[in-house]
């Protein structure tokens, strides 16, 4: 890829927003079908932020990966509706192109959760306006999804092995187990010992230190496709310190945040597989400009998951048949999280264990009005 080719514009930068009758910002809780923990924190409901636009006969869609905690990320719900309602929309203007979006969005530091709440749903109204689905506006192709699905942490190495056993029996592509001090080797040498062919990877969300290198170095032993995140959020240079004394790759994940940092990350040698969430970098530009850049660097990616409600799940959907994902993702079925969903259809996995692109404009599910009241904690009209 020449310097002009990672540099030059994408389709989607000269789309233009339709006009704008009305936006309307809700709170919506949905409770999990079990508890789901990391090293750092234990969630049993996903509570998010959704954003409404209406314009041009259409409704487009976005919803916040943002906690109501900060306890994965410093963004929280109630941050990001502030940042939204206040400082993002009155920047957005119809006519104006995505591309004048995102640059007038760069004048708000940081938040790139609350950003990406913001684009999605208007990125989702152009392709509606336009009737053309979410993944043909990224220029992506209409295929099957690879599925992987992220385990949380269980109270023993038997619990855990269960778990992968159900999702081995599903056709769960890549399987994913969270670990933290106390509870990782043990727990990945089961597994290993249990299925000892399958892609398995192993996350830390941040729980330990370089000095734990030696210990890391253990998980070695298992042919992990990548151990994620091992140490500080906001660590680049220990990470490409660790990579010196690990076999395994390491993949970084909450330490990205933009192109910028992806770029930084890459270049010192501490991100070797790269975790792209585009809910937490900005939204589907900045993704792309990351996926361009990580692919002409030879760096694996694949697409994280913030265990989203439909609207959120079926966005990262579309931006995987992108070829630039090489990777299973964090993209498992509806019914791993919700008993009921906000939206129709939920997302399953084919007898292969695949998942469909949904059909249809824009994202290409239906939210269930009936279901978005019964599930909002709050509905406020932004204009």
């Amino acid at each position: 890829m020449t310097a002009g080719e990672a540099n030059a514009p994408f389709p989607l930068e000269a789309e233009r927003i339709p006009p704008i009758g009305r936006i309307d910002l809700l709170l919506v809780r949905l409770p999990f079908v079990a508890p789901f923990s990391i090293s750092s924190a234990t969630w049993t409901c996903k509570e998010a932020l959704v954003l409404r636009v209406e314009g041009g006969g259409a409704v487009g869609w976005g919803e916040c990966v943002a906690d109501p905690d900060p306890f994965y990320a410093a963004e929280t719900t109630t941050s990001a509706r502030h940042i939204v309602s206040e400082f993002l929309l009155p920047l957005v203007e119809p006519g104006m192109t995505l591309g004048e979006l995102d640059s007038r969005f760069s004048h708000v530091r940081g938040n790139r959760m609350a950003k990406a709440t913001f684009e999605n749903a208007l990125v989702d109204l152009v392709a509606k306006v336009k009737g053309v689905p979410l993944h043909e506006l990224l220029g992506g192709p209409r295929k099957r999804i690879s599925s992987g699905i992220s385990l949380g942490i269980q109270e023993s190495p038997a619990d855990l092995v269960r778990e992968v056993e159900a999702a081995v029996a599903k056709g769960y592509h890549r399987v994913k187990v969270k670990v933290k001090r106390g509870k990782d080797v043990d727990y990945v040498a089961a597994v290993r010992e249990r299925f000892p062919d399958i892609p398995l990877m192993a996350d830390a969300n941040g729980d330990y230190r370089l000095e734990d290198a030696a210990h890391l170095a253990r998980l070695d032993a298992f042919g992990l496709t990548m151990i994620e995140q091992p140490l500080s959020y906001s660590d680049f240079y220990e990470h490409a310190a660790l990579q010196k004394l690990l076999k395994t790759p390491l993949c970084l994940d909450e330490s990205i945040h933009d192109l910028s940092e992806a770029r930084a990350a890459i270049e010192l040698g501490g991100c070797r597989i790269l975790n792209l969430k585009q809910g937490r970098v900005g939204g589907l530009l900045e993704s792309l400009r990351i996926l361009r850049h990580a692919a002409s660097a030879g760096v694996p990616v694949w697409s994280g998951g913030m265990d989203e409600t439909g609207i959120g799940r079926a966005v990262n959907i579309h931006l995987q048949t992108l070829d630039g994902f090489t990777l299973p993702g964090d993209t498992s079925e509806t019914s791993r999280y919700f008993h009921e969903d906000l939206v129709d259809p939920p997302v399953v996995l084919d007898a292969e264990g695949y998942i469909d692109v949904p059909e249809g404009a824009g994202i290409g599910v239906t939210v269930v009005p009936e279901r978005l009241e019964k599930h909002s904690l709050r509905s406020e009209k932004l204009r």
